[in-house]
């Protein structure tokens, strides 16, 4: 029946079928990406704090090590440098922090794409379909029924249907990973920034 159903509705659908296979490859990929990155950042940030609050530079270093999510490598990258200058150690982190949050968002571009361009194809299996009956009613004239009309009809029906199928699940799908990477984003900068402020009191404490 499933089958049946996607050969009436034409060659339009056959960039629709790629097209949902490619979007639910990129919905998996980022979402096993974020799913593997999980991490209890208030606590994590807490603990590395408190190495840093007692001068245990190394043990904060080894835990960030340990830590998958992208504020660990920020973290890292902070610590190590802490002896520059606190302006160049927060150009240095942001830098960080932007090239992880470009990573999370890798591929969501041609996801976006894809959304928009699904129901398109849809609409144009629409056109097409539409044509296809008009063209078999002016041919068959006063003799034209409503099985000579069905194939036209059924590609008009199944493209638009099967191009919001996939526009409709993927567009909200997408916005919940964006949300999710922002959510991340926010974290990361709210604190990379106490990092900053607790790296420059122990520089400040140790040169008294």
């Amino acid at each position: 029946m499933f089958v049946t159903l996607l050969m009436k509705g034409g060659p339009v659908m056959i960039p629709i079928i790629l097209g949902s296979i490619v979007a639910l490859a990129i919905i998996l990929e980022r979402a096993w990406t974020l799913w593997r990155i999980r991490l209890n950042i208030p606590q994590f940030a807490h603990e590395i704090f408190l190495y840093l609050e007692r001068g245990q530079f190394q043990k904060a270093l080894e835990r960030c090590a340990k830590v998958r999510h992208p504020i660990a490598d920020v973290f890292k990258l902070g610590i190590l440098n802490r002896n520059l200058r606190r302006e160049e150690v927060e150009s240095m982190m942001e830098r960080e922090g932007d090239e992880q949050i470009q990573y999370l968002e890798r591929y969501l571009g041609a996801l976006i794409i894809i959304i928009g361009v699904e129901p398109m194809l849809g609409f144009l299996g629409t056109i097409i379909g539409l044509i296809r009956a008009f063209m078999a009613w002016e041919h068959l004239g006063p003799n034209i029924t409503v099985s000579a009309l069905a194939a036209g009809i059924y590609q008009a029906m199944i493209t638009t249907a099967a191009g919001l199928t996939v526009a409709i699940p993927s567009y909200i799908v997408y916005h919940l990973i964006v949300g999710k990477i922002k959510s991340h984003a926010q974290e990361i900068t709210y604190y990379g920034n106490e990092l900053i402020d607790i790296l420059t009191r122990v520089k400040e404490g140790g040169s008294e």
